[in-house]
Formats: C-alpha cells, structure tokens, sequence
C-alpha cells in the first residue's frame, strides 16, 4: 500500500480541534469589503464548524490529522 498523502490545500484551510472538530473560515472576505455591513464583516473574524455533511470527504483528504 502507498502512503496515505495530506491534501496541503485542505490543510492550510481546514483547522481541527483537540476534540476532533474542523473549524473552517469564511470565504469571501477580502471582495467588496468596505461595503458590507459591520455585522457581515465581524463573522469573518472567527472560525466556524465544517458543516456536518462534509467532515467525511475532508478527514478523507487529510487521513494524518487525527
């Protein structure tokens, strides 16, 4: 068998937690942002939870990170 490779993409984007959780930012936030609301801009700042249905196809792509 090969060895099971990181995808460096999904590495640089995706941030996991001591407990297993993958945080994700926001995408969209450097396009038009003077415009947006103050609220709008303020989420960009913090790290949101990969929606539930994707946490498969990423662990997939990175099969080291636990």
């Amino acid at each position: 068998m090969p060895k099971l490779k990181t995808h460096k993409g999904a590495k640089a984007r995706i941030h996991i937690t001591g407990t297993g959780k993958m945080l994700r930012m926001k995408g969209n936030s450097s396009h038009l942002r003077r415009k947006k609301p103050k609220k709008v801009r303020r989420t960009y700042d913090s790290k949101l939870g990969v929606s539930p249905h994707r946490v498969k196809a990423l662990r997939r792509l990175m099969p080291n990170s636990l």
